[in-house]
């Protein structure tokens, strides 16, 4: 059997104030293998945001092992986290997070910089990335000057230019139209076929269907599937 791209086992994060303890993750165990499109759904204040900061390398866990391509992340220094987020991960936010003074392609052009790849290998990886969101014709475009749904699609472009090993998407169309929103969720689709490994983080149960398999928080906690109503 093929190693996992992540594997999660017993995964618990507490948060602590004077006042209260709160209990973010308890006992999480989760596999995502190459090529998996999975969905975490659950009400607001279920977990889903910390779970995936953990995935991101953004959090750690208070307890449980954390395996990312079959090695464990739990003792790795600040640098060497970066490097990994930069090298393994690809992160697309509900706000889209794109630098405003750097246009489309130097907005995807950012995380091959932080690796120093070589300029011409640089330009090829960011237009091909443009390509694949079809927003080549927007490279020297700014945010400002970009539809929300555009600025997702040079998100996207940023998460998958540098070839991660998994796409960590967070409410990917939250900030959208329903019809912006179901353009952003077609482009994961085609990314998926084309190989990528996605694990999404939804509240619209329109989009949880879409991936293969759909993890319940709630408490957090995973729980079997909520019964249709």
């Amino acid at each position: 059997m093929a190693e996992p791209v992540i594997e999660l086992n017993g995964i618990s994060k507490i948060f602590r104030t004077e006042e209260v303890e709160t209990h973010a993750l308890s006992d999480v165990r989760l596999r995502f293998d190459e090529g998996d499109y999975i969905a975490v759904a659950g009400p607001s204040g279920c977990g889903k945001s910390t779970l995936l900061s953990i995935l991101g390398l953004l959090d750690t866990p208070n307890a449980g092992e954390y395996l990312l391509q079959g090695r464990s992340v739990a003792n790795l220094g600040v640098v060497e986290r970066t490097r990994i987020r930069n090298e393994k991960i690809g992160f697309i936010f509900q706000a889209f997070n794109l630098i405003g003074d750097l246009t489309a392609y130097e907005n995807v052009e950012l995380p091959l910089v932080y690796r120093g790849t070589a300029p011409k290998k640089r330009k090829r990886k960011v237009m091909n990335a443009l390509d694949q969101v079809g927003m080549v014709h927007r490279a020297k475009h700014y945010p400002s000057q970009l539809s929300g749904g555009q600025q997702q699609r040079v998100a996207v472009a940023r998460a998958v230019v540098g070839n991660p090993a998994i796409l960590l998407a967070d409410e990917p169309t939250g900030n959208l139209d329903s019809k912006n929103g179901a353009e952003v969720m077609d482009l994961l689709d085609a990314l998926h076929r084309e190989g990528s490994t996605i694990c999404m983080v939804t509240h619209d149960p329109r989009y949880a269907g879409r991936a293969h398999r759909t993890v319940h928080l709630f408490d957090g906690r995973i729980v079997p599937a909520p019964e249709e109503g």
